[in-house]
């Protein structure tokens, strides 16, 4: 069974044109000031972002390419998406690196950029840009979710395909291919990992519940829906938002409308381990997505000037 502890690794934002990382586990609590930041290359409309944990280099997709650039603004390599997207609005790449920093995995929507093809997931050595690998994926996404798991050497990869569904793969890389799984679900959107590996929560698409799962079979420990918080299931929905608190916590996300038809959402805390619901949660935000549980307790929110915020329960 996986013990070890999720490897510590910079939170990220595109401030003002700008990746900044962050360090959310040095121990500051409040507004935090970014401790890099990298400038992209000039015409590059930054999709997605990565940060090296030495912080010696950020990593970040745009609609046609992977790149690399150095803490003084160089562009290290940069990986194109051949052919160039014929679409330019439904599909963002994403990137994410690997707890060591070593493989960059890019999840490629080539379906909706219009590549004539299906959806593809590449590993990409981290220093050099080369592709290490490469797997088809048979879906037609807008964007993912990707979560690097904290030991196993394993990612989970979220394809959202808009009204169509969602499917969750886990994948590795060994010897040179890529050992792809899929879950048997196609309407359930993954939410977090807990931060010692040992599950995995999401949400239904539909919104009708949230579920626990064991990593990495996927076996379901456990689910909830709105009355199980006290709600009327027919009116309230569980939203695709929260995470894992810390090892024991989970956060759950809860939306609805009032009786003049305002929209309203809500927190709450369960047990990570058996679902019992522990009651109300602040996350001192007004958005019901604007949390990231870190795992340790605490979380960020976003500050008015783009940067985030971290609270804890203390």
């Amino acid at each position: 069974m996986v013990s070890s502890p999720r490897a510590v690794r910079p939170a990220t934002r595109l401030v003002d044109g700008l990746v900044h990382a962050y360090a959310p586990h040095a121990g500051a609590v409040g507004a935090l000031s970014p401790v890099a930041a990298f400038r992209p290359l000039p015409g590059d409309e930054v999709v997605g972002h990565a940060v090296a944990a030495d912080l010696g280099r950020a990593h970040y997709t745009t609609l046609d390419a992977a790149v690399c650039v150095g803490a003084d603004g160089t562009q290290l390599w940069r990986s194109r998406f051949e052919p160039e997207a014929s679409e330019v609005f439904g599909h963002r790449p994403g990137c994410e690196l690997s707890p060591d920093g070593r493989v960059l995995w890019v999840y490629r929507p080539d379906a909706m950029a219009g590549r004539g093809r299906p959806d593809q997931w590449v590993a990409m050595d981290a220093a050099t840009g080369t592709v290490l690998a490469r797997a088809d994926l048979e879906t037609v996404g807008h964007g993912a979710v990707q979560l690097a798991h904290p030991a196993s050497g394993q990612i989970l990869l979220n394809v959202g395909e808009g009204q169509d569904g969602s499917v969750i793969h886990r994948a590795s890389l060994t010897g040179g291919r890529i050992e792809l799984a899929r879950y048997p679900w196609d309407d359930r959107c993954l939410i977090d990992l807990s931060p010692d590996g040992h599950r995995f929560l999401t949400v239904d698409h539909a919104q009708n519940d949230l579920a626990v799962h064991a990593f990495p079979g996927g076996d379901v420990l456990f689910t909830r829906t709105a009355a199980d918080f006290g709600h009327d299931p027919d009116t309230v929905f569980l939203e695709w938002s929260g995470g894992h608190l810390s090892a024991d916590t989970v956060v759950a996300t809860l939306v609805g409308q009032d009786e003049d038809e305002e929209d309203w959402f809500r927190h709450y805390r369960l047990d990570a381990r058996t679902g019992r619901v522990h009651g109300e949660f602040d996350a001192r935000t007004t958005d019901p997505y604007d949390i990231r549980p870190l795992g340790d307790g605490s979380w960020l929110t976003t500050g008015p000037d783009g940067h985030p915020v971290r609270h804890t329960c203390a």
